[in-house]
């Protein structure tokens, strides 16, 4: 922001504290709204078997089960075209509106998934509107990453904006784990046995309303970002009124289409590191290490801590030494320490020892994405930021999203799967560090 801007904003000790109650509301609103996304997706992987069930049914529960994990790439798919869909929209009109109408989509779609007809009630119908849901609802996520990971790094001043993405990004897959973990286990309590095949995932779906409601209570607190604020102030007093971009998204993939491409070598790995670490944690611990449910529950608690510290340290270093060292320091930890913790993890046979592989594993993983959000806001000028970050984000994401695919697919047998991790963690994050290498330092570049 400018100084001009700086001294308009904050005069004064009053208009000081209206700053501060706008970085807490926007850092709120941005890890709530953050969270609650990735809360709605996580409970379709635990009411997953149920699912596979009642909506794709089949003589192989393998086949089920994949179907349903087929649901869940196809809302990773339609990521990006909510994200070309809400940032356009944020860029034209404000982080805010964006933010408010996404969220609540994501909720109410969330919600819907409780109502639906099943396959024993309706036939192949019920399956094609499971498809159809998810498909929504991927849009709505694709349009909050484009306003939740804006607004709040546009609010926060310049020495917190590393912490701030490691917050929101690592925080917000934190907590939308840990909300999931917790409901499972409150809902599974009250509806044990077959009452969950029956009503039970349909009050996990039902739960999803609760990221609306609580989206409109923070926001209604939240002001628009100060960066956003100041560029429609400027183009009020244009004569042609051409700073704010009408039309981000070709601007975005004729001006900055290489910056665009660049940034997917280091999003992709981002996106890799936790999939591949958060995201197939869970099976790797059942069809690896073979864990009672106890120890497991006990170690996917562990891992989300895990989760929000990693990203909380690693995104505030890069406020210290910048974003291309920490890329690159990341990226050259992850090559050896990846492969070496997760082969460790699959011969690991004690409690206290699988326990320590899984944390090093996932603090690891999640390392990766801790700076990406304030890379991509750094990337991209306010008039296409959401555009940009949202799109960049997701399409990134997508690739990481379907890797624990890939590497099943590449094992052959279960018995391989480490070994087929070790070889993707080195070809994914060579690919991090050569982007770690071509990308300019754009820590400050946020204005």
């Amino acid at each position: 922001m400018s100084n001009s801007a700086h001294s308009e904003v904050v005069p004064g000790l009053p208009d000081q504290k209206a700053n501060n109650r706008q970085i807490v509301s926007a850092t709120t609103a941005s890890l709530l709204g953050w969270s609650f996304d990735l809360y709605d997706l996580f409970i379709l992987l635990y009411v997953t078997p149920t699912i596979g069930a009642l909506f794709f049914p089949s003589s192989n529960p393998t086949l089920s089960l994949a179907a349903v994990y087929a649901s869940f790439a196809v809302t990773l798919l339609m990521r990006p075209l909510g994200s070309a869909i809400f940032g356009s929209y944020a860029d034209k009109n404000g982080r805010k509106k964006a933010m408010t109408v996404a969220i609540v989509g994501v909720g109410l779609s969330t919600a819907t998934f409780g109502l639906l007809p099943t396959v024993p009630q309706i036939g192949v119908f019920a399956a094609v509107i499971f498809l159809l849901l998810r498909m929504v609802q991927g849009i709505f996520v694709g349009g909050v990453v484009a306003s939740t990971h804006t607004i709040g790094t546009e609010s926060a001043p310049q020495k917190w904006r590393g912490l701030m993405s490691g917050l929101i990004g690592g925080g917000g897959a934190g907590l939308g784990a840990l909300f999931a973990s917790i409901t499972f286990t409150v809902v599974s309590a009250f509806f044990p046995g077959e009452a969950f095949s029956e009503w039970g995932w349909r009050v996990m779906f039902f739960t999803g309303i609760i990221g609306s409601i609580a989206g409109l209570f923070v926001f209604r607190s939240l002001d628009e970002s100060p960066l956003w604020k100041e560029l429609k102030k400027e183009d009020k007093g244009k004569v042609h009124n051409d700073t704010i971009e009408q039309r981000p998204i070709k601007t975005l993939f004729t001006s900055y289409f290489g910056v665009l491409m660049v940034n997917l070598m280091i999003v992709i790995g981002g996106g890799s590191g936790y999939y591949l670490t958060a995201g197939f944690i869970p099976t790797f611990l059942d069809v690896i290490n073979n864990v009672s449910p106890g120890v497991k529950s006990g170690v996917l608690i562990a891992s989300s801590i895990a989760t929000i510290v990693s990203a909380l340290i690693v995104g505030h270093l890069s406020e210290i030494i910048g974003r291309k060292k920490t890329f690159l320091g990341v990226g050259l930890l992850n090559i050896i320490g990846l492969p070496f913790f997760y082969l460790a993890l699959g011969d690991a046979t004690t409690t206290a020892s699988i326990y320590f592989y899984t944390i090093c594993v996932v603090f690891l993983g999640n390392a990766a994405y801790a700076p990406v959000l304030i890379f991509l806001n750094e990337r991209f000028p306010t008039s296409i930021r959401s555009t940009g970050t949202g799109l960049s984000w997701n399409m990134g994401f997508a690739v990481g999203g379907m890797m624990p695919t890939f590497v099943t697919l590449a094992s052959g047998s279960i018995e391989n799967i480490p070994q087929t991790l070790m070889y993707f963690f080195i070809a994914i994050f060579l690919l991090y560090i050569v982007g770690s290498i071509i990308i300019p330092e754009t820590k400050g570049n946020l204005k």
